[in-house]
């Protein structure tokens, strides 16, 4: 049975009730890594280096899922919106098995390769060697973290995003309160913090492989599935280097100006992660409605799901920027206490509150793109922002000596050469193709 055609009037509340619930599954591993590491910071800083070390390493297989998850959520979406739910869950059982096999490999890579890479990381060696053991424990949970990927992507497919709440939050809440509980009283220290993640992790990929096999969908590996699935990946894959680039860029720039600059400039940074975060529920809400619309052959309903999520986006950037501007002379007092930080913070906030309300635009309608399954010009684009626009900007900062506020200028033009190609791209509609497959 197909899903109900998407009213205008109930536009609005589609989207809250697809984005909140996302939003919820999108924070609760950094909270989560936040408690971590509250509680692995009171065994002494070689441990918190260790984590700290480990949990970047790590990160790598949480990037990994997110492309999966975006790559899958559009697909299903189209298939669910054509009236064929078990084709959608079908695209969630190859997603399943891709997310097994990757996340063997990683297993794989971690354990033979932790030590080089722990060392190539820290510069104390005893905080290597605990990274080293910490991450090869850590790395068994991997293939768990890419099952709930793939597991969330066909479900936000299907428009049900209860379930993953309930198995997210379920899974980080045991191993909020296993955590300390191995670290101390069982006395295990920095190999509890290690075994709480790969409890964490196994459980909530459990729960969705249990819910994959429920639908009763064929089980057997589709490799042709699988290869167009790698091939959305890939495209997704290299946008998301194009922002490590940026990201990493920038601090190195932002280094050369001074420990102030940098430690500012982090401020800064983590906080606009943290919008984007927020942000990107918006963009997953408006993966699965265009999909779904897309797949039911309804390009009037597409866009106006586009339309209105993108306005969401507007409203949601707007406020952000709003509660950061009011925080401007108390928010960067939250991470320390040094004056020539928040100098050199003042120098941030402009920019950073500035581009907030564009920021909702453009994350929405990257949502959008994907989930019309149109990856392949957000990774030109992207790059195109990126290798004309941010590099050349961010460089000739340094070059100039333009502090803090050239390096924030030159991700101001990053977003707004983003911008400006997906409002091209939204006007001229290519985007909205028909059918189950793009």
């Amino acid at each position: 049975m197909s899903p109900p055609a998407v009213e205008p009037r109930t536009l609005t509340r589609r989207i809250a009730a697809l984005a909140l619930p996302a939003l919820v599954v999108l924070a609760a591993e950094p909270l989560y890594v936040l408690v971590d590491t509250a509680v692995v910071g009171h065994l002494g800083r070689v441990e918190l280096a260790a984590v700290a070390v480990g949990g970047t390493v790590m990160s790598v297989a949480v990037w990994f899922g997110t492309l999966m998850a975006y790559g899958t959520t559009g697909r299903a979406a189209r298939r669910f919106g054509a009236g064929d739910r078990t084709a959608a869950v079908a695209e969630g059982v190859q997603a399943s098995w891709l997310a097994l096999a990757t996340g063997a490999l990683l297993v794989l890579l971690a354990q033979l390769f932790a030590a080089p890479v722990t060392r190539a990381l820290a510069a104390d060696p005893a905080a290597a060697e605990a990274a080293a053991g910490w991450l090869r424990i850590a790395s068994l949970g991997v293939p768990g973290l890419l099952l709930a990927a793939a597991g969330n992507g066909w479900m936000r497919g299907v428009q049900d995003t209860r379930r993953p709440l309930l198995y997210v939050l379920g899974a980080n809440v045991l191993s909020a309160v296993l955590c300390p509980v191995l670290v101390y009283p069982a006395g295990w220290g920095l190999t509890g913090s290690a075994v709480a993640n790969v409890v964490a992790q196994s459980a909530t990929g459990g729960l969705f492989l249990w819910a994959v096999i429920r639908e009763r969908a064929p089980l057997r590996p589709s490799p042709a599935v699988i290869v167009r699935q790698l091939v959305l990946g890939r495209d997704l894959l290299i946008r998301g280097a194009a922002f490590q680039a940026c990201w990493l860029s920038a601090t190195a720039v932002a280094a050369r100006f001074g420990v102030a600059a940098v430690g500012a400039h982090q401020i800064g940074l983590q906080l606009w992660f943290f919008c984007a975060l927020a942000l990107d529920a918006v963009a997953i809400a408006a993966q699965s409605l265009v999909g779904a619309a897309l797949g039911a052959g309804d390009d009037t309903a597409a866009r106006a799901v586009a339309r209105r999520v993108t306005a969401v986006g507007a409203v949601a950037g707007v406020g952000f920027a709003v509660l950061a501007a009011a925080g401007a002379g108390v928010v960067p007092g939250w991470f320390t206490g040094d004056r020539a930080v928040h100098e050199q913070a003042a120098n941030v906030w402009p920019w950073f509150v500035g581009m907030l309300p564009f920021a909702g635009v453009v994350y929405a309608l990257d949502g959008v793109l994907i989930g019309a399954g149109d990856v392949g010009y957000l990774r030109t684009m992207t790059l195109a922002a990126a290798l004309l626009g941010f590099l050349p900007a961010i460089w000739l900062a340094f070059a100039l000596d333009w502090g803090l506020s050239g390096v924030w200028f030159g991700l101001a033009l990053f977003m707004l050469i983003r911008l400006a190609f997906l409002l091209v791209r939204w006007r001229n509609a290519r985007w909205a193709v028909l059918g189950v497959t793009r």
